[in-house]
């Protein structure tokens, strides 16, 4: 009896942070795109000045103040570089989370910015979304922890049991 409640309260716990998947998914795209739009608006002067001089290439205007003879021109290249990156990183990270739900879930698991997956855990606030995404993932989450867990208790049982008998076998299956 004490075992179906672990059971329980094992899955019960996969199911909790399971559900938090989605949402956590959600709030980590939201920040991307509003750093991103916030890069976008920061670099909207230089974008309009490439464009006009520089056929809308940004590389090339940060070259083209890097090589200037002017002292304040070649500091302010620096700055630009910075911005440039900053919003092309935000770009890619954008993209990585427009595909389908699995790729998303994997992009913000393996390879997402990890300032920027710290920012997001940092405000992040627990929540319960009753939609069908955190619905399964809480389900998938619940039965993987517990079936995880219960497989690992079972071998080292097994294990210390030295293979123990088949009568015992058939009594941890039941």
């Amino acid at each position: 009896m004490l075992r179906s409640y672990l059971r329980l309260i094992l899955f019960t716990l996969g199911l909790l942070v399971g559900v938090q998947v989605p949402g956590f998914i959600e709030d980590y795209a939201k920040r991307v795109d509003a750093h991103r739009l916030e890069a976008e608006q920061g670099l909207k002067g230089f974008r309009d000045t490439a464009q006009r001089f520089f056929k809308g290439d940004l590389d090339a205007l940060v070259a083209h103040y890097r090589a200037s003879s002017d002292p304040v021109m070649r500091s302010d290249a620096e700055s630009v570089a910075q911005l440039v990156a900053r919003d092309s990183l935000l770009q890619r990270e954008w993209q990585a989370l427009q595909g389908p739900w699995y790729q998303s879930a994997w992009h913000v698991l393996i390879s997402a910015n990890p300032e920027l997956r710290k920012e997001t855990l940092a405000a992040y606030s627990y929540q319960l979304l009753l939609v069908p995404e955190a619905i399964a993932w809480g389900l998938g989450v619940g039965l993987l922890l517990a079936w995880l867990v219960e497989s690992q208790l079972l071998l080292l049982g097994w294990a210390f049991s030295g293979g123990g008998s088949r009568k015992a076998q058939e009594r941890h299956w039941h």
